[in-house]
């Protein structure tokens, strides 16, 4: 009887660059080509809002807005001059990741995992498939890994590699987004682009944090939720467990009044995070286990580009009223 050798298996780093690859390959498809076609190419209004840094001013050139004219410095050099801000610079985005027990939660064909794991692989796509550099902090109940920032395709498949693996150990117990948030500022010295990535389940006192991080960079809390954290169906008694701490509890969901009670509880917190978020300037991403991101990205980025138009014709009143 002749012997069938079986093919030789892959060394685990190749399995791991092409599973990371394959993953890319997906978000390509089914997202960023969409993105392409929603935006017609334009992200600017996807990395930034109203967070305009001036950078320079400089000599108007025939191809500049006019609506970034510099008129005081113009009437005193008598040549016109126009304001050219952080935006129109290479840009470096962090990804702020949360990998914790609570991600691993999905009641539909998606985790919330999953969905962390798709946007940072197209977030690292777009920035570097645009010349930018892009870096990772992943965490679970308080930072794990530092990807440092880096430019090329390479770094894009290295931050999905790290986020998808298997093998990689968590750091057990609640979240702690202030030490989070902490590390961050840290970490990231010079103004950059954030995405928190998170579900934002954690315990208190990471306004403060954040409002450091907003003051120096262009924040977006990208707020990844499931349907079922929402409402609760009457399916009978359960147990529920914390999949963070391992706490449970077992309730009765045929109650009408447990139901209108955590409806409301998670209405309340929904409301104060919103609210967190306003105070400090910090646009929000709502992404969902059964939403579609690339619906959802190119929804954002046209709020965020009406913003910047009105922001835009505001400077240009201002620009006349002292021409």
């Amino acid at each position: 009887m002749a012997k069938v050798s079986a093919p030789a298996e892959q060394a685990p780093s190749a399995r791991r660059v092409a599973d990371a690859e394959s993953i890319l390959k997906r978000l390509d498809w089914h997202v960023v080509r969409r993105l392409d076609g929603l935006l017609q190419g334009d992200y600017r209004s996807l990395f930034f809002g109203q967070g305009l840094d001036l950078a320079e001013v400089r000599e108007y050139q025939p191809e500049d807005d006019v609506r970034y004219m510099d008129w005081n410095v113009t009437a005193r050099m008598g040549e016109p001059y126009v304001r050219q801000y952080m935006e129109d610079r290479e840009i470096t985005g962090w990804l702020l990741l949360d990998l914790s027990g609570s991600v691993d939660f999905g009641t539909t064909e998606l985790r919330k995992r999953d969905v962390v794991l798709d946007f940072a692989g197209v977030i690292a796509r777009l920035l570097t498939r645009h010349g930018n550099r892009v870096g990772a902090i992943l965490f679970s109940a308080t930072v794990d890994e530092v990807v440092p920032a880096r430019g090329g395709q390479l770094q894009a498949l290295r931050v999905v590699h790290q986020v998808a693996r298997p093998d990689r150990r968590w750091t057990p117990g609640a979240t702690n987004l202030e030490q989070v948030l902490d590390h961050a500022a840290k970490t990231v010295r010079r103004r950059s682009l954030l995405f928190i990535v998170s579900d934002f389940i954690s315990a208190a006192g990471w306004e403060q944090p954040l409002a450091r991080l907003a003051r120096r960079h262009e924040v977006v809390a990208v707020w990844v939720r499931d349907p079922r954290e929402e409402e609760i169906p009457d399916i009978g008694p359960v147990v529920l467990q914390d999949a963070e701490t391992g706490e449970q509890l077992y309730v009765e969901t045929q109650d009408r009044r447990f139901r209108d009670r955590f409806r409301s509880l998670v209405e309340e917190r929904r409301r104060q995070t919103e609210r967190v978020f306003a105070r400090n300037g910090v646009d929000v991403l709502h992404l969902t286990t059964a939403g579609d991101m690339a619906r959802e990205l190119g929804r954002f980025a046209m709020l965020r580009r009406q913003t910047r138009q009105r922001q835009a014709a505001t400077f240009a009143r201002a620009g006349a009223a002292h021409a």
